[in-house]
């Protein structure tokens, strides 16, 4: 990701919150604040937080589901699907 205008200093962050809130709503890009010179802080919309959280519990569930793979620890589907019908209590 580009970061060119996307990096302000704090001073612009105190200053101008309402339409950065609002830009970050809209555009669902993250901002980058700098403090002395250097990057300092990164600002993102609600729903762009949500959605890294997403993302990155998906991606825990892949890489255990690999590390299982990757020690044996895997059955056939048949075998689990059997398992699972017997434990659903009958309609």
């Amino acid at each position: 990701m580009k970061l060119a205008g996307r990096t302000h200093p704090i001073s612009y962050f105190k200053t101008h919150t309402a339409e950065i809130a609002r830009r970050l709503a809209k555009e669902r890009k993250p901002l980058v604040i700098t403090q002395n010179g250097e990057a300092s802080l990164v600002i993102q919309s609600i729903a762009e937080y949500e959605q890294h959280q997403e993302t990155l519990a998906l991606l825990k569930i892949l890489a255990l589901g690999n590390r299982q793979v990757e020690q044996g620890r895997v059955q056939p589907a048949d075998r689990v699907l059997q398992r699972l019908r017997k434990r659903q209590p009958e309609r």
